[in-house]
């Protein structure tokens, strides 16, 4: 083997390395988020099975809880379908800036690597899509795996402890999910348009929700959005 083959092999075997570490603090983050579903899904009524089929077909952690949440509540299968495209909108983003990459892959890689995509493995895989100037797919691939395990082995316990412990909600498990938002956030912010879209975005979502507006996160995530874009525009 030479030594360009020895140096190709080991170089692969680094990013895949990376990509299992790089996920593994936002994944553990994220575990009380899936102890959370898992528990709520057994509270609202749906069996063992259909908890873990939530998480195991649906993958969508925000998704979940707000369907669950509508359940709960005897809502519609309209009001879920509309709420979840509402807060499933945001990977139209993460696809768009994808796409370009995606596009040359083959179709089963397509589909693999849309059903793991989300908000965690979208900001690792784009941070080292920026670090290597080209599009990781094992990188994106195993950083999605990774996720998608450790979200379903929570949600497992979840339901577990939904079964034998009552009213786990009131743990306050639910920071989890801002906690994890936060951290994906912060290494982010490397200019001055960037914080103030964050500050804006941040600002008008406290007020929104104050003011009980509808949709407050989506509309204040476009407010912080357009500033950023108008503000990074003019330093140009």
């Amino acid at each position: 083997m030479s030594t360009e083959r020895v140096y190709s092999a080991k170089s692969a075997n680094s990013i895949k390395l990376a990509a299992f570490f790089d996920i593994l603090p936002l994944s553990i983050a994220v575990i009380p988020w899936g102890i959370l579903c898992g528990s709520l899904a057994i509270q609202v009524g749906l069996t063992p099975l259909q908890s873990q089929l939530m998480s195991l077909l649906v993958f969508a952690g925000a998704a979940q809880l707000s369907a669950l949440t509508i359940v709960g509540a005897s809502g519609g299968i309209t009001t879920i379908l509309g709420s979840t495209a509402v807060i499933s909108s945001r990977h139209l983003l993460y696809s768009a800036t994808f796409r370009e990459c995606a596009t040359k892959l083959p179709f089963g890689h397509k589909i693999l690597l849309a059903f793991l995509l989300t908000d965690e493995m979208f900001a690792v895989t784009e941070n080292k899509r920026k670090e290597l100037g080209r599009f990781p797919l094992d990188y994106a691939l195993i950083s999605g795996a990774t996720f998608y395990v450790i979200w379903n082995l929570s949600t497992f316990v979840g339901i577990i402890a939904g079964t034998s412990i009552p009213n786990l909600e009131s743990l306050g498990l639910e920071f989890a999910i801002a906690a994890t938002f936060i951290a994906m956030v912060v290494p982010n912010i490397k200019s001055s348009p960037v914080l103030a879209a964050v500050l804006v975005s941040a600002t008008c979502a406290v007020v929104f929700h104050k003011m009980k507006v509808p949709n407050e996160l989506l509309l204040s995530a476009l407010i912080g959005m357009v500033v950023g874009y108008y503000l990074d525009k003019d330093n140009d």
